[in-house]
């Protein structure tokens, strides 16, 4: 199943980059061709008829992934064995069609395209198990980590942290083109040799994509000549095998490794040091290392291949993978559950402020209302006291007016008679003032008749004026002609001068018309001046006669006429 998984993981790829469209569909033909080269490099027997009758030529168009699923499942990773196919050779095939499409190097500071394969192939075993295939960052920052290590140098983690804050939508996971573009950006292997670099990479692919738990070269002890001889071992979680140099072309044996075996730490002999031994069910293998620290390393590297066998675990760093995926799932889950109590913790906060403050209001609301009772108790009592205080006064009032009334009454019965004689006077001076008011107001009938008629006589004349004017234009026009006109012109020009003459007469009669308004005008003035003083007259007369009358009395008829005097003025 994991073996089915991480083939699935590099298909996806190859079935991506033939569509084009990017319409999730492969045309027939290409898919012919992707199925004959997975089986070649999967070392499955071809099945030609399956593979025409699965994709021949008909009006169904592209193929989706998933109407290409079925066939593969059933020709082609069903038929899959491990350990029949060179893994390597079938990532290649897929890393080829994928990275003709997607993977763009930036110039100098690009990784070689062989680097960039086993970055890929290392991307594809450390992703997510979800499509589109995507790394986390953690994932991402321990790949990083184990290349750096590998060069023996510090991963450049601020470098990394920037770039995740720059892309804040890859916080969830990041492409491997994307990936590779960090890596070609040089930043994270600032002076770095690029073999160094290629180098380091190799060692990580073999490590976590071909699960060699340790790789170098040791002495080792023969069997039957018991010779010493240096060989290059490669250790995997199930074997130990040595070729004779690091090309691995030639190999000479394998050590196989299970739940029996075990490692010992031997002394120095026949002029070997640093030595140590691996015992099977069937034979002991010694083994000389170049020192302490990697004897130490290798026997630490084959208890863990023997535990693994031991478990069942085909793959360390699948079992890594496996154990961060739910150290991450578990700190997702710590961080959610505290989170969700963070909440909870708030939400009994603010309901416990929420009832701490409707206590606090009722105890404020209790206060208010004491209070409110102690003011309306003092303000009952003040007013009791106020109205007691305020009938004995009005009682003693009315004793005092009942005296001051009967004493009034006698009085007012002698005021009522001097008040009628009173109003006899009145009534008198008002047909007096009707009189003169009605005088003023014919002179100031007559006033506006003289204006208007002065007005009148104004327009006239300005009229004539007018008339006089354009005349003197028309004689000056008439005097600059030429001489024979004159002539002709001459009884006309007298006849002119005569209506000339008229007009200026009749000029002088409008003015002494209008001398004659202004001098009526004059005397309609002087009437209505008149008329003024008689009614100032008739006003001091009346306030003589008028003199307020003392409480209990009467309405004055003076109150009465005062607003129809006040009208007629």
């Amino acid at each position: 199943m994991e073996l089915r998984s991480e083939l699935l993981k590099s298909i996806w790829y190859a079935f991506t980059a033939l569509d084009v469209e990017k319409s999730g569909k492969v045309s027939k033909s290409q898919l012919k061709v992707l199925s004959h080269n997975l089986c070649t490099v999967l070392s499955i027997p071809h099945d030609p008829v399956a593979l025409e009758e699965h994709f021949r030529d008909d009006d169904d168009g592209p193929v989706s992934s998933q109407g290409y699923m079925p066939y593969l499942n059933k020709y082609i990773l069903d038929k899959v064995k491990e350990g029949s196919f060179v893994k390597e050779n079938f990532d290649e095939l897929c890393w080829t069609l994928t990275a003709k499409k997607n993977y763009r190097p930036n110039g100098k500071t690009s990784i070689p395209l062989k680097d960039a394969f086993r970055f890929w192939c290392l991307f594809n075993f450390l992703s997510e198990d979800k499509y589109p295939l995507v790394m986390v960052p953690d994932e991402v920052e321990y790949l990083l980590k184990k290349v750096c290590m590998a060069m023996n140098v510090e991963l450049n983690y601020v470098e990394l942290e920037d770039y995740f804050s720059q892309e804040p939508q890859q916080q969830s996971g990041i492409v491997v083109w994307k990936f590779l573009e960090l890596v070609n950006s040089g930043k994270l292997t600032r002076g770095i040799d690029k073999d160094t670099l290629s180098m380091a990479i190799e060692e990580v692919y073999r490590e976590i994509v071909e699960d060699v738990l340790k790789q170098g070269y040791l002495w080792k002890k023969g069997q039957l000549r018991r010779n010493w001889t240096e060989r290059w071992f490669t250790l995997r979680p199930s074997t130990l095998a040595y070729y004779v140099s690091e090309d691995r072309k030639e190999r000479k044996g394998s050590i196989p490794l299970d739940r029996n075996c075990c490692v010992e730490v031997l002394p120095d002999k026949d002029g070997k040091r640093c030595m140590f031994c691996v015992k099977t069910s069937a034979k002991t293998y010694e083994m000389s290392a170049s020192d302490t620290k990697q004897r130490q390393e290798w026997t630490t590297a084959i208890q863990t291949a023997i535990r693994l066998e031991a478990e069942g675990k085909k793959s360390l760093h699948k079992d890594l993978k496996l154990k961060r995926r739910e150290q991450r799932e578990q700190r997702e889950r710590s961080k959610m559950a505290k989170e969700e109590e963070m909440l909870r913790l708030r939400a009994l906060q603010e309901e416990k402020e929420k009832k701490l403050q409707e206590l606090e209001l009722l105890k404020e609301a209790q206060r208010q209302a004491e209070v409110l009772l102690q003011q309306d108790e003092q303000r009952r009592r003040a007013q009791h006291e106020e109205m007691q205080r305020t009938l004995e006064v009005q009682l003693r009032d009315a004793e005092q007016a009942r005296a001051s009334m009967q004493a009034e009454m006698v009085l007012k019965e002698a005021e009522a008679e001097r008040q009628k004689k009173r109003i006899r006077e009145l009534e008198e001076m008002q047909q007096g003032l009707e009189e003169a008011l009605q005088l003023e107001i014919k002179a100031r009938q007559d006033e506006e008749a003289f204006r208007y008629a002065q007005a009148r006589l104004l327009a006239e004349e300005e009229e004539k004026l007018k008339q006089l004017m354009f005349m003197k234009e028309e004689q000056e026009e008439y005097i600059l002609k030429t001489q024979r006109e004159k002539q002709e012109l001459k009884q006309e020009m007298e006849t002119k001068s005569r209506a000339l003459e008229e007009a200026q007469l009749h000029l002088e009669e409008v003015r002494v018309n209008r001398q004659r308004v202004d001098q009526d005008v004059v005397a309609a003035q002087r009437k209505l001046r008149q008329a003024s003083t008689n009614v100032k007259h008739w006003n001091v007369q009346m306030n003589r006669l008028m003199h307020p009358i003392g409480p209990g009395g009467k309405k004055s008829p003076e109150s009465c006429l005062s607003p129809l005097i006040t009208q007629w003025l």
